[in-house]
């Protein structure tokens, strides 16, 4: 399964976890087909984008589209401008960019490590143009545990994650609302519960 760029966990690189290939890189793959079907537009953002593996895909799928990332880390920023993707640093709380500056935000695997989420999706709905898309994906942690388990993936498992919170459907909705987004889909990965591992809201930034 996915392992997030949490300081915590840099002994399980994300590129190290991807390359590995096996059942890790299927359901990763997996999962990003299904975020990459909502996104859209000539100017889109990754944020929290980690070590690039979600925005390599999003920029090659959209080649003539002005494709960013950001993330707090150094390492994760070097690393991205290594594979030639165009990443700064930058605080999620006060992203470097104009208000409404992007068509399409991505932000996979990300709140649940927030100090204050709220005001990230909101510091998003800012530089989301009106008609926009905001793409937040979240993970299930006790189904993401099983799921290791089952998979044999026992270093994963014990890895400490650094989520601070376990969002619901129901919790983004209101979210998503407060930062000025219309609820547009959910959906849960792949599969509805017992065999959702991850859930997926799309927003729409309100006129």
């Amino acid at each position: 399964m996915p392992v997030t760029g949490c300081k915590r966990a840099k002994e399980l690189s994300q590129r190290d976890a991807y390359n590995a290939g096996g059942v890790g890189r299927k359901y990763w793959d997996f999962r990003d087909s299904v975020v990459l079907g909502h996104v859209s537009g000539t100017r889109i953002l990754d944020a929290g984008c980690g070590e690039g593996i979600t925005l390599q895909k999003i920029a090659d799928l959209f080649p003539l589209s002005k494709v960013e990332g950001v993330d707090i880390d150094l390492e994760n920023v070097r690393i991205c401008n290594e594979h030639n993707l165009t990443v700064q640093q930058g605080n999620l709380y006060e992203l470097p960019f104009d208000n409404g500056h992007f068509d399409c935000c991505i932000f996979i695997e990300v709140i649940e490590h927030l100090d204050y989420p709220e005001k990230a999706v909101a510091e998003l709905g800012r530089v989301t143009r009106p008609g926009g898309k905001l793409i937040l994906v979240y993970p299930i942690d006790w189904a993401m545990w099983l799921a290791r388990i089952a998979c044999m993936k026992f270093k994963e498992a014990r890895f400490d994650s650094g989520h601070l919170r376990q969002w619901t459907m129901g919790e983004l909705a209101h979210c998503f609302k407060q930062a000025g987004f219309q609820l547009l889909r959910s959906r849960a990965i792949p599969l509805p519960p017992p065999l959702m591992l991850h859930g997926l809201a799309v927003g729409e930034r309100n006129e």
